[in-house]
């Protein structure tokens, strides 16, 4: 069993991070594309380079999946670069 947590800027996700038993992580970052969207809202709502842009950066909570944290890392991934 693992752990997963995302970190999310506003409701657009940006890195997913799993954790093994053992306390060992890993991480990916989500395509560029993730970000750009980030950016692009950030500059809509006229956030950019302010205080109020970082407060919007928010982790998830840990969720338990089954498989290794790399595996769980891969599944997580995938489901977020498919929406």
């Amino acid at each position: 069993m693992a752990r997963v947590q995302i970190l999310r800027w506003q409701d657009i996700p940006s890195v997913v991070k799993a954790f093994d038993d053992d306390g060992s992580a890993v991480s990916a970052q989500l395509p560029d594309w993730f970000q750009q969207e980030i950016d692009r809202r950030a500059m809509e709502q006229g956030l950019i380079g302010s205080d109020a842009y970082l407060e919007q950066w928010q982790w998830g909570e840990l969720e338990e999946r089954p498989g290794s944290a790399a595996e769980v890392l891969d599944a997580v991934v995938a489901e977020l670069t498919a929406e």
